[in-house]
C-alpha cells in the first residue's frame, strides 16, 4: 500500500517544508484525532517533542488541530518518544504525538503517532489518515460546545523517570560506575542522567544543553566521537550515547569503543535466556544485523529472525510471534516486557544491570561473538530512481556474483532521507569494500543523471 506522508517512522521532512509545514500538522490533527474519535467518553491526545525549534510551531498547530474536532489535548513537552508511547497508556489516552526526526539535524522534524496501546499505528491507519488529511475540514469539526481544551501536564518527566527505574532489578544499584552520557542535546537531556543518578551512578552528562539548533550535532548515538573521548578522558566505566528522541543507544566501552545494537541485543538476550526469561526462542532484528549475531545466537540454540528495516516492523513480528527482546543494530532495542517501542535509556538500564552483575569491564562483557566485516555508504540523491537505473542494476549483479555464498548485499532506499543505503557484509573486508564502492558509484552516477 503507497503511502504520500507517511515513511517507515511517521511524517519527516524539512521544517517549514512539505510536509512540515504548520498547515500540514494541523491536517494531522485533524485527520488523526477524527479517525480516533471512537465512543462517547472525552477523547485526549499526549503531545510530546524534543528540543527542535520547530517544534514551537509544530507543536501548537497540531494541538489546533486536535482540539477543533473535539479532542483534548495534553502537552508533556521535551521527552523522549518511548516516555510519549508510555503516558499515552497510562492517561488512558487515545493517542499519542511526538513531535520529532530522531537522529537528523535540526532543520529536520516529523511526526510520529502511537495507538492507545501505545503501539506505532499501522500501514492500513496512516492511510486512513493520509486520506483524511487531504480531504479538507467540510463537516468535520466540532461544535462551539464540544471544542477540545489544551493543558500542561508538569510532573510526565517524573513519571518516565520512575518507569524506566522500575524495570531495574529490585534492591539493585549502579553505585561504583562512572557513566558518560551523551543526550545530543535531545529529548532525554533532563530524564535520561536523572535516572542514571538517581540509581546511585556517578554521572557526567554531555549533549545536555540543548538550544534549538544543537540537536544530534557532532554528538549522540549517529556521532560518538565526543563520547568516545571523554569516557577514555575521564577513566569511566562505560559511556552511553543517545539519539535525539532517545528510542535508540549506542554504548562505548571504557577503551572508547563503540558498542552497537547487536552486541547489546545478545548481551542482553543470552542472559535473559540463561535466566528463561527470553520468550519466542530468539530474537528479532532486520536485515542490517550482522551475520556474527545470527551464528552467536545459532550457536546457543537460539532463532534471529529478520525484518524489514524500521523498529515498527520489529515490534509487529514481535508482537505476533511472542518474542519479547528485538531491535536494530543502529541502537533501536525493544524490550517488550516493559516497552511498546525502542527506548535507549531503558535498553541502556538493562544491559547495566547484566554488566554490573557479571562484575567485568564492559570490553569483556559484550564480546560475545565477533562480527564480520560490514561496509555501509550512504549516498545522496535528488530527484529520480537511481535503483532503476541498468548500471545501477549491473554493479548489483556482479557484486552479488562476485560474493557468492560468503556474504551479502542489502541495497535500499532510506524511508526517512534521500538516500540510497549501500551495505556488503562478508568474510573478506577488502572485497567487500570493492564491492561496496563500485555500487555506490553506480548510483552515484545514476543519480547525477537523472537530476
Amino acid at each position: 500500500m503507497g503511502r504520500k506522508y507517511f515513511g517507515t517512522d511517521g511524517i519527516r521532512g524539512r521544517a517549514n517544508d512539505e510536509p512540515m509545514t504548520a498547515e500540514r500538522a494541523l491536517s494531522v490533527g485533524l485527520a488523526a484525532g477524527r479517525v480516533f474519535m471512537r465512543g462517547n467518553h472525552r477523547h485526549r491526545v499526549v503531545i510530546g517533542k524534543d528540543t527542535r525549534l520547530s517544534g514551537y510551531m509544530l507543536e501548537p498547530a497540531l494541538a489546533a488541530g486536535f482540539t477543533s474536532v473535539g479532542m483534548d489535548v495534553v502537552m508533556v513537552g521535551p521527552l523522549p518518544t518511548p516516555a510519549i508511547a508510555i503516558l499515552t497508556r497510562s492517561l488512558r489516552a487515545d493517542l499519542g504525538v511526538m513531535i520529532s526526526a530522531s537522529h537528523n539535524p535540526f532543520h529536520d522534524n516529523g511526526i510520529k503517532l502511537f495507538g492507545p496501546d501505545g503501539f506505532k499505528l499501522s500501514d492500513e491507519t496512516e492511510a486512513e489518515i493520509e486520506a483524511g488529511m487531504d480531504n479538507g475540514v467540510r463537516g468535520r469539526l466540532a461544535k462551539p460546545r464540544d471544542l477540545g481544551r489544551a493543558q500542561r501536564l508538569d510532573d510526565a518527566g517524573g513519571r518516565y523517570i520512575e518507569f524506566v527505574k522500575s524495570t531495574f532489578p529490585r534492591g539493585k544499584r549502579l553505585n561504583g560506575l562512572k557513566i558518560v552520557i551523551d543526550c545530543a542535546n535531545g529529548a532525554a537531556y533532563k530524564v535520561a542522567p536523572t535516572a542514571l543518578w538517581e540509581l546511585e551512578a556517578d554521572v557526567i552528562a554531555i549533549g545536555d544543553k540543548p538550544n534549538g539548533f544543537n540537536i544530534n550535532d557532532g554528538c549522540g548515538s549517529t556521532n560518538t566521537a565526543m563520547l568516545r573521548e571523554k569516557v577514555v578522558k575521564l577513566g569511566a566505566d562505560v559511556g552511553i550515547a543517545l539519539d535525539g528522541d532517545a528510542d535508540r543507544m549506542i554504548m562505548v566501552d571504557e577503551r572508547g569503543r563503540e558498542v552497537d545494537g547487536d552486541r547489546l541485543m545478545a548481551l542482553i538476550a543470552s542472559r535473559w535466556a540463561e535466566e528463561e526469561r527470553l520468550r519466542g526462542g530468539g530474537v528479532v532484528t532486520t536485515v542490517m544485523s550482522n551475520m556474527g549475531l545470527e551464528r552467536y545466537l545459532n550457536g546457543l540454540g537460539l532463532q534471529m529472525i529478520r525484518t524489514k528495516v524500521g523498529d515498527r516492523y520489529v515490534v509487529e513480528r514481535m508482537r505476533a510471534d511472542g518474542y519479547n527482546v528485538g531491535g536494530e543494530q543502529s541502537g533501536h532495542i525493544v524490550l517488550s516486557d516493559y516497552a511498546t517501542t525502542g527506548d535507549g535509556t531503558l535498553a541502556a538500564l538493562q544491559a547495566l544491570a547484566v554488566i554490573a552483575e557479571g562484575g567485568k569491564p564492559v570490553s569483556e562483557a559484550v564480546r560475545l561473538f565477533d562480527p564480520l566485516p560490514q561496509i555501509l555508504k550512504n549516498v545522496r540523491f535528488g530527484k529520480g530512481a537511481p535503483l532503476e537505473h541498468p548500471k545501477v542494476k549491473q554493479a548489483i549483479a556482479d557484486g552479488e556474483k562476485r560474493l557468492g555464498a560468503t556474504g551479502r548485499l542489502l541495497i535500499r532506499k532510506s524511508g526517512t532521507e534521500p538516500l540510497i543505503r549501500v551495505m556488503g557484509e562478508g568474510e573478506d573486508e577488502a572485497v567487500i569494500r570493492e564491492i561496496v564502492d563500485d555500487i555506490a558509484e553506480a548510483v552515484t552516477r545514476a543519480a547525477a543523471s537523472d537530476e
